[in-house]
């Protein structure tokens, strides 16, 4: 038998009490069994699974793995079962739960990121960048100073670090993000990343990321693409949450604002200060987050986070060029001549891209004034994707 108990520095129930004492092999963080007085052997949880594997074949009597907090909620049940063993859980508060208590907010609309490493940084940050509240789980590589060093300047947010929770070195720290990135943190559990300027619209249904948008391809006054232009585009560039997505000649922000509202973290790329107003606006009139930086590319681009796809809505072969040289997973490009196409290609294969072409003409049906109808073709646009090329 394997139980795991879950634990957040309050006194243990009976039940859990009863599983320690009859436990020949507890399993747990340091920290956590040097505050339990056991008389079974112990193991620091680095080597779980093999020290359970070795126990459930040569030891005597269940094991337990002690555990912070729900163990059940981004915690070592998923390890476990991903193990092919079927533990008990007995849980407790989650870290979740006690940082948003600890705050004073409720968090039914917050969502939870859980990085398993420095590797994962990127999504952590977009997925702040993106939604106006969130609960970082710490992990090795990803604390306070990363997120805030990652988010500032372009995305002011309110930071709330919670350490050391249920322990007896507490602390729940509001810090401003110049002070997050050079303050020593002691065990940080959780960060709340909260978007002060944020105002709900209306309660949500769902806990955590609100659904999809329940239309594409919507009309923006000014916009330079088709709507059914766009929803190619959208296809090609998948944006989710966790990505950011360039959207570089960005002009009134149609496709920046489209991204926003599948949960991707954006940042629009506009020259034109009569362009950037109206891209304003349309943030604004939709309720999205979308960072707007005002230059010209390839020069502007410089600066920017790494990109996991991108939108190249004016500028030519060179800034697509440049865009590439980034690595996104995926590169999207509209162009108004097939003259174009070639060049735009070529850039591509030398930097290590896969690039197809496709011709999109929409013909809108409109009523004649005897009632009868005929069809309205639009100017042809030329769509350009990309992906990298396999080993590259």
């Amino acid at each position: 038998m394997i139980t795991v108990v879950g634990w957040d520095g309050t006194e243990l129930p009976p039940a859990a009490l009863d599983r320690l004492r009859e436990a020949g092999l507890v399993v747990g963080p340091d920290a956590l069994l040097g505050r339990l007085k056991l008389n079974a052997a112990t193991v620091a949880d680095g080597a779980l699974l093999q020290a359970l594997d070795d126990h459930l074949e040569h030891g005597e009597g269940p094991a337990v793995v002690i555990a912070e907090g729900d163990p059940g909620f981004f915690g070592v049940v998923r390890t476990l079962r991903a193990h092919g063993l079927k533990p008990d859980v007995l849980p407790a508060t989650s870290l979740v739960t006690r940082a948003f208590a600890c705050a004073g907010l409720n968090w039914e609309d917050a969502l939870v990121v859980a990085p398993e490493g420095p590797h994962q940084l990127n999504r952590a940050v977009n997925a702040c960048r993106a939604h106006p509240k969130v609960a970082l789980l710490v992990a090795p590589g990803v604390g306070p100073a990363e997120l805030a060093r990652e988010l500032a300047p372009t995305t002011p947010r309110a930071l709330i670090v919670c350490e050391d929770l249920g322990g007896p070195d507490q602390r729940v720290t509001h810090s401003r993000m110049g002070e997050a990135t050079t303050r020593p943190w002691k065990d940080p559990d959780v960060v709340l990343v909260i978007d002060p300027l944020h105002q709900a619209k209306e309660p949500s249904w769902v806990a955590g990321a609100r659904p999809g948008p329940a239309e594409w391809a919507l009309p923006f006054e000014g916009g330079g693409l088709p709507p059914e232009v766009r929803a190619y585009v959208l296809a090609k560039l998948g944006p989710r949450l966790g990505d950011l997505v360039w959207d570089v000649g960005a002009g009134v922000g149609e496709i920046a604002v489209e991204c926003a509202r599948h949960g991707a973290a954006v940042v629009a790329v506009e020259r034109e200060e009569a362009n950037c107003a109206r891209l304003r606006a349309n943030v604004l009139a939709h309720g999205v987050k979308v960072a707007l930086t005002r230059g010209q590319a390839p020069p502007a681009l410089e600066p920017l986070p790494d990109p996991d796809a991108v939108f190249v809505g004016g500028g030519g072969a060179d800034v697509v060029a440049a865009c590439a040289a980034r690595r996104p997973r995926s590169l999207v490009c509209a162009l108004r001549t097939v003259e174009q196409v070639p060049a735009v290609l070529d850039r591509l294969r030398e930097h290590g891209y896969r690039g197809a072409g496709t011709q999109i003409i929409a013909s809108a049906l409109t009523v004649n004034p005897d009632g009868s109808h005929r069809l309205t073709a639009a100017e042809p646009v030329f769509v350009v994707h990309a992906t990298p090329a396999h080993g590259t």
